[in-house]
């Protein structure tokens, strides 16, 4: 039985993979889910929420807690360069994050619910929309379907290129950083660039709060109040050699470790720029994009994590520091005890947004055991 259910499931993953979509775009890989859920499935509730997400509720016999397990579904702007007869159709998008894979394990697990319930509390299997850009998670949180659901735990995986195939890797604390992107837009006056002194070029105020900005960086990962800004793009205006430009763009990502610090060091670099640009006579304007919460474990969840990778034979590693990418996860282990893990995809493994990653499809039954065994846990 769960030998036909992995099948089922690799073979859903190549096919996500072949029609990957992008984030707040993932209308056919949502209508696929949920025909494979209800034809397939016997959930006790299907909910699909506003933007694409779908959450599979299975009731256990007695009484308990409700544990929401989270995959997600979106893709990436990149184009693939594997040439195997599942590689996308879609030119420059692809799944290289294994976000197909991460939604084919929440499949088999909701398929191995279907044919043995958990004993007790209820299982809460969400597919996600939109992680890559942070939309998903908040739109679903924020979607007055969710109201119902009220988790008691919520938890997550994500697959690990670097480590050895089917290794959990945990961590108490923070496993993945805060990260939220400014835009800083600065107007001036354009002139002849034959007479600057009429004009208000912004190129000396953007020098100098990419400098100020980059002065705050606290790059040691071993404290507790790391925070880097990066310089993501730079524009000014245009190719024309006889204008002196009166408008400019800064764009930097941030990342911290605590979610207070990171709010600290945007109000810090708001200020910086906004002293700046009023010092040149600039007009500024700042926006803020893609933001994630840091995702902090609970140790009740951890110690469930642990625990699952023991009953199924896995081997542990603890992290030393949190990973520095973003994950929108963050919003639910803000407002509900959770914990995100890894599981190692292979040491030779493709990184992570590689034109050549491919989710390796062995760690399907690794989720579905682990995740399986976690909801029990929880319930002790």
């Amino acid at each position: 039985m769960q030998h036909n259910i992995i099948d089922e499931a690799k073979s859903l993953r190549k096919y996500l993979h072949q029609h990957p979509e992008l984030s707040c775009f993932e209308e056919n890989t949502s209508r696929h889910l949920i025909e494979r859920l209800k034809s397939e499935c016997t959930p006790d509730e299907l909910i699909v929420f506003k933007h694409y997400g779908v959450a599979a509720i299975f009731k256990g016999d007695k009484p308990g807690k409700s544990v929401l397990i989270r995959g997600d579904f979106d893709a990436l702007p990149i184009q693939e360069i594997n040439d195997f007869a599942h590689k996308s159709l879609t030119e420059g998008v692809s799944h290289k994050c294994g976000h197909d894979g991460h939604a084919s394990i929440l499949y088999a697990l909701a398929r191995y619910l279907s044919l043995e319930r958990q004993e007790k509390g209820d299982a809460i299997l969400l597919f996600q929309p939109a992680e890559e850009n942070g939309e998903g998670a908040k739109g679903i949180i924020n979607d007055p379907l969710f109201d119902s659901l009220k988790p008691d735990y919520a938890v997550a995986l994500h697959n690990l290129p670097g480590y050895d195939l089917h290794k959990v890797v945990w961590r108490s604390g923070t496993f993945t950083a805060a990260a939220n992107s400014i835009i800083i837009k600065l107007t001036g006056k354009t002139s002849h660039a034959a007479e600057p002194e009429f004009g208000i070029n912004p190129a000396l105020a953007m020098a100098e709060i990419t400098q100020l900005i980059l002065d705050q960086n606290q790059p040691d990962l071993d404290t507790d109040d790391f925070r880097i800004a990066t310089p993501i793009y730079t524009t000014m205006g245009d190719q024309a050699y006889g204008v002196s430009a009166g408008y400019g763009e800064l764009h930097f990502t941030l990342r911290a470790w605590d979610n207070q610090v990171i709010r600290d060091h945007e109000e810090k670099c708001e200020d910086i720029a906004r002293q700046v640009a009023g010092a040149h006579d600039l007009k500024i304007e700042i926006e803020w994009t893609q933001s994630f919460f840091a995702n902090f474990n609970d140790e009740r969840v951890i110690a469930a994590i642990k625990g699952a990778a023991a009953a199924g034979g896995y081997e542990t590693e603890q992290r030393a520091t949190p990973f520095k990418w973003g994950e929108d996860f963050g919003i639910f282990t803000e407002q509900f005890p959770g914990a995100m893990f890894g599981i190692g995809s292979g040491k030779n493994c493709p990184a992570l947004h590689n034109p050549d990653y491919d989710f390796p499809d062995e760690l399907i039954e690794t989720g579905m055991i682990i995740f399986k065994e976690i909801i029990s846990q929880l319930q002790e």
